[in-house]
C-alpha cells in the first residue's frame, strides 16, 4: 500500500526538494478560498519563492463553504501540482510537490481562530477567489457572527486588526481579490467602507482602511483542471497517495496593480517573472479579453457547427488551426500591438494552450452567452481592424456569420432555445436568444434577400454590440455571402472550399 503524501513523507523524500526549515516559516498570507485556481497559481509561486529561499512565508486559507478540511490535515495540507501542456512547442509535463499551506480553516466551524490569525505581525497579505458573485454588496452586521459573504468577512477581520494592533499605522495589508472582476480591489474596497458605514464602525477605522491597507485591482490567468482522471497511475508512479492532487497549465499570469510597497509586500514575485506588479493592469487586461478571449468567441461556433467538441480537436483539424492562427496573429494582434508591450509573445502561448493535449476545454461551454461576449470582445477589435486596415478582417466576419447560425433556434420549449447540428440538438444559453429568435423567424436559405435583411437589422441593433456594425463599409455583405454559403453548404466545408483564409 503506498503512504500518503504527508509532512514526514516529504522530509524523509529529498527528491520532493522540501527544505527541512519549510514548515518553520511563518504565516504570511490569509487565503480566502480553497480553489485549485488559486492553489494552483497564487499557491504555487509563493511555494516556487519559499524553495528558492525568497518569500520564507506560508498561507494560511479560509474555507468559507461547510464541510470538513479533512482533506487537508490528513496530508499536512501538502499537494502535487502537475504541470502539463505546451509551452514554446514543446510538451512540458513534471510533478512538484507544495508545502505553502500551513493551515486549512473551516470558516463557521472554526471563525475564531480565523480572527486570530490577524493577530500575528508577521501576516501581512490577504488573496481572494470567491467567485465573481463573492464581491458583491450585502448587508450584514459583523457582531451578529459569521459573516456570510465575503466582504462582510473581510470587514471584520480587519476590525479585528485594527482593534488588535490599536489603531497603529503600518499594520493593514496588501490584499488582492483575484475575482474575474475589472477593477475587482477599487470594488472590494468600496464595498468594504461601505459596510463598515453600515455596521457603524468609528471614522479612524475606515480611516486606516483607506490608508493602511493597499486594495489592489489584479488579473489572474491559468488553467488548472484539478484532479486528473490518471489520478491512480501517477500516484503509483509518484510512490504516494495524493487526494489534493491538481493538474496545471505550464502557462501563468498573474497581473497585480501596485507600487513599490505592493512589490516589496508580495516579494514573492520574485521567483516567477510571470507575476507582474505594475502602475496599470489595462494592457494586461485588455491583451487577455482581446486575444485569449476574443479568438475563442469568433472560432467556436464555426468549429462547432462543423462537428468538433473541444479546443484541442481544433488545434488538430487542418483548417480550424488555420483559422485560430488567422484570427489571433493576423487579425487580433495588430490591433493591440501599440497598447500591449507583451502582446506578440502572449499570442503565441495562446496558440500554445490551444493545443494542449491534456486539456479538454468544451466548445460548446464557451457559447454561453455567445452574443454579449461578441459585443464584449470583438467588437472593439473590428472597428480597430477597419480603421487602421480600411479593410475588413476576412476571418473574423467569417465567424460573427457563424455565430449568426449558431443562435438560429429550431425549437423553443418554456422559454428555452435550441439549435441544431446536423440531427443534434443543443441548448443556446444566451440571454439574447430570444431576440436572434424573432430575427431567424420565417428566414430559409433559399430566401437569400431576406437573410440579407436580416443581417442588415442585427449588424445595426446598437442595443447589441453598442455600434451600429453596417457602418463598417461591407461588413454585412460579407456576413450576409458566408451566412447564406453556410447554410447551403455547411460550416467548414464551405469556407474551406471557398478559402476564406488560406491554409498555414
Amino acid at each position: 500500500m503506498l503512504p500518503v503524501l504527508n509532512k514526514d513523507l516529504a522530509l524523509q523524500r529529498p527528491d520532493l526538494e522540501i527544505p527541512a526549515n519549510y514548515f518553520t516559516y511563518p504565516e504570511k498570507v490569509l487565503q480566502f478560498g480553497t480553489g485549485v485556481l488559486l492553489r494552483g497559481l497564487v499557491d504555487y509561486l509563493i511555494d516556487k519563492a519559499n524553495k528558492q529561499g525568497i518569500f520564507k512565508g506560508r498561507v494560511v486559507v479560509v474555507k468559507s463553504t461547510d464541510g470538513p478540511t479533512t482533506e487537508f490535515t490528513a496530508q499536512d495540507n501538502l499537494y502535487t501540482t502537475h504541470i502539463k501542456g505546451v509551452s514554446q512547442g514543446e510538451l512540458i509535463n513534471k510533478s512538484l510537490v507544495n508545502a505553502s499551506i500551513s493551515r486549512v480553516l473551516q470558516s463557521n466551524a472554526e471563525w475564531a481562530d480565523v480572527l486570530k490569525t490577524v493577530h500575528q505581525p508577521e501576516l501581512q497579505v490577504i488573496i481572494s477567489n470567491t467567485t465573481e458573485v463573492g464581491i458583491q454588496y450585502v448587508e450584514e452586521k459583523i457582531s451578529a457572527g459569521v459573516p456570510a459573504s465575503f466582504p462582510a468577512k473581510l470587514l471584520a477581520v480587519l476590525w479585528e486588526r485594527y482593534q488588535y494592533f490599536k489603531g497603529s499605522s503600518h499594520t493593514g495589508f496588501v490584499i488582492v481579490p483575484t475575482e474575474l472582476v475589472v477593477d475587482n480591489g477599487r470594488l472590494l474596497q468600496e464595498i468594504v467602507l461601505k459596510l463598515a458605514a453600515f455596521n457603524e464602525l468609528p471614522e479612524s477605522f475606515k480611516q486606516w482602511i483607506k490608508t493602511d491597507n493597499h486594495f489592489c485591482n489584479s488579473l489572474v490567468d491559468r488553467i488548472v483542471p484539478g484532479k486528473p482522471r490518471d489520478l491512480d497511475a501517477l500516484q503509483e508512479k509518484a510512490g504516494y497517495t495524493d487526494g489534493l492532487w491538481i493538474d496545471v497549465e505550464p502557462f501563468l499570469l498573474w497581473a497585480v496593480e501596485g507600487d513599490e510597497y505592493v512589490r516589496q509586500v508580495l516579494s514573492f514575485q520574485q521567483a516567477d517573472a510571470r507575476m507582474l506588479i505594475a502602475s496599470s493592469i489595462t494592457p494586461y487586461r485588455e491583451q487577455k479579453l482581446r486575444i485569449l478571449n476574443g479568438s475563442h468567441t469568433i472560432s467556436v461556433p464555426l468549429a462547432f457547427l462543423g462537428g468538433l467538441n473541444t479546443v484541442y480537436e481544433c488545434m488538430e483539424h487542418p483548417y480550424m488551426r488555420s483559422f485560430f492562427h488567422t484570427v489571433v496573429m493576423e487579425e487580433i494582434l495588430p490591433t493591440i500591438q501599440d497598447i500591449c508591450p507583451q502582446a506578440d509573445s502572449f499570442a503565441q502561448d495562446v496558440l500554445d494552450r490551444f493545443a494542449n493535449p491534456y486539456i479538454a476545454h468544451k466548445l460548446i461551454s464557451i457559447t454561453f452567452q455567445e452574443s454579449s461576449k461578441m459585443n464584449a470582445r470583438n467588437v472593439r477589435t473590428l472597428v480597430r481592424y477597419y480603421e487602421r486596415q480600411q479593410a475588413l478582417p476576412p476571418a473574423m466576419c467569417l465567424g460573427f456569420a457563424a455565430m449568426l447560425l449558431f443562435l438560429r433556434p429550431v425549437k423553443e420549449e418554456s422559454g428555452k432555445y435550441y439549435g441544431a447540428r446536423g440531427a443534434e440538438e443543443y441548448l443556446i444559453t444566451d440571454d439574447n436568444a430570444a431576440v436572434f429568435a424573432a430575427h431567424w423567424q420565417g428566414i430559409t436559405a433559399a430566401d437569400g434577400s431576406a437573410v440579407a435583411a436580416m443581417v442588415q437589422q442585427i449588424c445595426a441593433d446598437s442595443r447589441l454590440w453598442e455600434t451600429d456594425l453596417t457602418q463598417l463599409e461591407g461588413f454585412a455583405a460579407a456576413v450576409t455571402g458566408h451566412l447564406l454559403g453556410m447554410l447551403q453548404e455547411g460550416t467548414i466545408t464551405y469556407a474551406a472550399g471557398r478559402k476564406v483564409i488560406a491554409n498555414q
